[in-house]
């Protein structure tokens, strides 16, 4: 086993696991929320078990980020729709006075910021047997049950140090924006491997697919699981042998991950725990380094999208593809992209391209020469046709026309493609809704005025333009 500094991760402990001062005012505010629930439940009329889940229940919780959450076990005949609703009316009234936001997974559930910045999420669930279930969050209580008996304060301390290390590179959380591991992942993982450390050894190590069966369900039955699941990890979930625990983990954010894993058991540091804050470039940096870039940098930018944030970001990231896909089926070539919300009222998608401008005169490949019937078509469609500036012409035994490029530079070919809002192209409707109203595109240091308006976005755009990983600021060796 690699030798890790254990001063590093006694620091990070210090800092990551309560004191008995914190441990006593967040379980007297749990308790406090429980019976708000609880008579908000009776003065609505329904029959519910509340519940204390996730970290807290389990205190695996994080000294800085105590999140709470609450459940809130609905009878299983309850239909579908009254659910929804009865769940988030109960939730509002017993947190009343608050700042409230709904949010959403499979099904609405709110999340609540008390007067203490403590952040708490009060779910609905059906209360069911096990197997049984009618929505996603109906296995929480049951992840519960299974991960505390199993648990000793050691276990718990490997937890708190996975999530810190996940938190500190960026990849934890399961929710849409991030697309990381969740807490109960990074419980079952350290439940399988005894250890952080033990964690970031199976990970560095990990080749094509990362396949954790801890309940043996599937034993010497591996290849019938890679055909069930096709994700690049597979966690099966102990309390639910048909459900990947770690489905929710992005391709990219696992492969972060596995690096990261690389690099601190070969050079430690408390920078991977807690790394600097980035500092945003002011605007005459911000000008000359995408001068330097020499490349097309393209903000489009439009309003407000009414939409709980889950739903948001997985639209943001479906448009993002939509255009990007558009873009390069049309000859510009994308280095890379990215997107940017304050999930209020400003969404930003970049778009970075070799080059913005193409040239007047596009090649056209026709169809090779053995295919008579295609031939005849394609001759028919382009000999003495008003766009066919040179050919139709025979070149490596096939037709070839030179053509003339509807679309030269990109961004008036984004501003005929959004101007209906995008649909046809694709874009999903609630995004297209919000950009048929009013979009701007932007290109290059003409982002100067938003970017010096809107610090968070400052920050995010200096970070896209460096690139690097925070926890690759540090030398980097070849052992790494």
């Amino acid at each position: 086993m690699t030798l890790i500094p254990e001063k590093i991760l006694a620091q990070v402990l210090e800092r990551t696991t309560p004191t008995q001062k914190n441990r006593e005012e967040i379980l007297s505010l749990t308790e406090e929320l429980i019976e708000k629930v609880r008579a908000a439940a009776i003065h609505a009329g329904i029959k519910a078990e509340v519940r204390i889940e996730g970290s807290v229940a389990k205190d695996t919780w994080l000294q800085e980020e105590p999140d709470i959450d609450i459940f809130i076990r609905l009878p299983n005949k309850m239909p579908r729709q009254t659910f929804e609703k009865v769940g988030l009316t109960i939730a509002k009234e017993a947190t009343k006075g608050s700042r409230q936001i709904e949010r959403f997974a499979e099904h609405p559930y709110l999340e609540v910021h008390t007067k203490n910045k403590t952040r708490v999420n009060i779910v609905p669930c059906y209360k069911v047997k096990p197997g049984q279930w009618l929505s996603a969050t109906d296995r929480t209580p049951f992840h519960t049950d299974y991960v505390m008996p199993r648990l000793t304060n050691r276990l718990r301390n490997e937890i708190r140090l996975l999530k810190q290390f996940m938190k500190g590179i960026g990849v934890y959380g399961a929710e849409i924006k991030v697309g990381g591991f969740s807490g109960y992942l990074c419980e079952l993982l350290i439940l399988k491997y005894n250890s952080f450390i033990e964690v970031l050894e199976s990970a560095s190590n990990m080749k094509n697919i990362w396949l954790i069966d801890y309940e043996g369900y599937y034993e010497e039955r591996e290849n019938n699981l890679q055909k069930i699941f096709t994700d690049p990890l597979i966690v099966i979930d102990p309390v639910d042998k048909g459900r990947n625990a770690a489905s929710a983990v992005r391709e990219d954010r696992l492969v972060e991950f596995v690096a990261a894993s690389r690099k601190f058991l070969r050079t430690p540091s408390l920078e991977f725990f807690y790394p600097k804050e980035i500092e945003a470039l002011n605007v005459s940096q911000l000008v000359s380094e995408i001068r330097k870039r020499g490349s097309t940098l393209v903000f489009v930018k439009f309003g407000q999208v009414k939409a709980v944030p889950d739903v948001l970001w997985g639209q943001l990231y479906k448009t993002r593809r939509t255009l990007r896909k558009m873009l390069e089926q049309n000859d510009f070539e994308v280095i890379r992209d990215d997107v940017w919300s304050d999930e209020k009222q400003f969404n930003i998608l970049v778009l970075e391209l070799e080059q913005g401008w193409l040239p007047s005169v596009k090649k056209h490949l026709g169809p090779p020469i053995r295919k008579k019937s295609e031939c005849q078509n394609f001759l028919r469609k382009h000999n003495g046709s008003t766009a066919t500036l040179s050919g139709p012409y025979i070149e490596n035994s096939r037709w070839v026309v030179e053509i003339k490029r509807r679309h030269k530079d990109v961004a008036s070919f984004l501003a005929e493609r959004l101007k209906d809002g995008g649909r046809q192209i694709g874009v999903p409707k609630i995004i297209s809704h919000t950009i048929s109203e009013d979009f701007k595109i932007l290109l290059n240091e003409n982002i100067a005025r938003l970017y010096s308006a809107k610090p968070e976005f400052a920050k995010f755009v200096s970070k896209y333009l460096k690139a690097k990983p925070k926890w690759l600021e540090r030398s980097y060796t070849n052992k790494a």
